[in-house]
C-alpha cells in the first residue's frame, strides 16, 4: 500500500469514534494452536453480545477460512493493491455474527510487505466504517516484522504457549523481543493443550522463571485450556467447539477467557506509537460510563 493510498482510506470515511479492543494473539511457533484460540474466543465474546471482528494476520499464510470452511472473494491482498476497502472484504455472519477480515495463502509478495506497507494497513483500520466492540488479531507464528508490528499496534498481547521445549523457548523470543526492542512489558499468557489446571499452571511458571530472570516484563496467565478430544473433532468438520461441543472442557475454558477480555480496560488515550485505532482514542470524549468505570 502506498502513502496515498493509505491517506485515501484515511480520508474516504469519517472515524467511528467507539473504542475498540484491540487483542494480538501470538505464539512464537506455528502449531500451538493460536488461531483455534483466536476464533473460538471471539464467538465465545460474541455469545455475551459483543461485535467481534477477526483479522487473519497470517498474511501470506493464512487459515482462519480454511478452519471455518469458509471461502472469500476477497481478501487484504485487494486492500493493500487498492482495489478494495476494508469494509468490502469483511466476511460477514460466518458464525455467531463475527466477521472475519480474510488474508490469502501462497502469496509470497504478502509475506514480504515493508514495514510502512504494515503501518498502512493499521492505520487504514480507523477508517472503517463497520462498527464494532472487539478486533481479535490472530498473528503469524514467529519473529518476523509482520507479527512484530500488528503486537505492538494491539492493546494487549496474547501469547499462546504449549509444555513443549520449542513453544516455551519460541514464546520467550517473542516476548523477549517485544519487550527489549518495541516497549511491550506486559504479557497475558494462554497454556493451551494442556491435561489439567495444575500442568497449566506449571507450564506457566516454567516461563515465568525464563522471563523473570533475564527480562523486565509482567506475564498474567488468562486461561488453560486442557487437550479435549472435541476440539480435534471440531476441526476435523470444519466447525468450532464452543459451538458443536458448547459444554466440552476446552469450550468452558474459552468461555472463561472471553469473561476475562471483557473486564481488560481499553486505554483512555494513544500510547505514543504506531496503534490500531488511535485515531478513535484521540478523537472520542469520554462518557458519563467511562468516568463512571475509572
Amino acid at each position: 500500500m502506498t502513502r496515498d493510498q493509505a491517506s485515501g482510506l484515511r480520508m474516504m470515511n469519517q472515524p467511528n469514534n467507539d473504542k475498540v479492543k484491540v487483542i494480538a494473539v501470538s505464539g512464537g511457533k506455528g502449531g500451538v494452536g493460536k488461531t483455534s484460540v483466536s476464533i473460538n474466543t471471539a464467538v465465545a465474546l460474541a455469545e455475551k453480545g459483543k461485535r467481534v471482528l477477526v483479522l487473519d494476520a497470517d498474511l501470506g499464510l493464512a487459515n482462519v477460512d480454511v478452519m471455518l470452511g469458509i471461502r472469500a472473494e476477497k481478501n487484504l491482498s485487494h486492500v493493500l493493491s487498492g482495489d478494495a476497502e476494508l469494509d468490502d472484504i469483511i466476511v460477514r455472519e460466518v458464525t455467531k455474527g463475527i466477521g472475519i477480515v480474510p488474508a490469502t495463502s501462497g502469496t509470497q509478495a504478502m509475506v514480504e510487505l515493508t514495514q510502512a506497507q504494515h503501518a498502512g494497513l493499521i492505520r487504514a483500520f480507523s477508517e472503517m466504517r463497520t462498527q464494532f466492540d472487539i478486533l481479535i488479531v490472530d498473528t503469524a507464528a514467529g519473529i518476523s516484522d509482520m507479527v512484530l508490528s500488528f503486537s505492538r499496534a494491539s492493546q494487549d498481547v496474547l501469547i499462546v504457549v504449549c509444555d513443549e521445549p520449542t513453544s516455551i523457548t519460541d514464546a520467550y523470543a517473542l516476548i523477549k523481543i517485544l519487550s527489549r526492542e518495541h516497549g511491550v512489558f506486559h504479557f497475558k499468557i494462554v497454556a493451551n493443550m494442556v491435561r489439567s489446571l495444575r500442568e497449566g499452571m506449571e507450564l506457566f511458571a516454567k516461563l515465568s522463571k525464563v522471563t523473570d530472570r533475564f527480562l523486565d516484563v509482567a506475564l498474567e496467565l488468562v486461561a488453560t485450556v486442557p487437550f479435549d478430544e472435541n476440539l480435534r473433532k471440531s476441526v476435523r468438520k470444519q466447525k468450532l467447539v464452543v459451538e458443536a461441543f458448547p459444554k466440552s472442557p476446552s469450550a468452558i475454558a474459552y468461555h472463561g477467557l472471553a469473561n476475562k477480555i471483557m473486564t481488560w480496560p481499553i486505554p483512555q488515550q494513544p500510547g505514543g506509537h504506531l496503534e490500531f485505532f488511535v485515531e478513535r482514542l484521540v478523537q472520542r470524549k469520554p462518557t458519563e460510563e467511562d468516568r463512571a468505570s475509572e
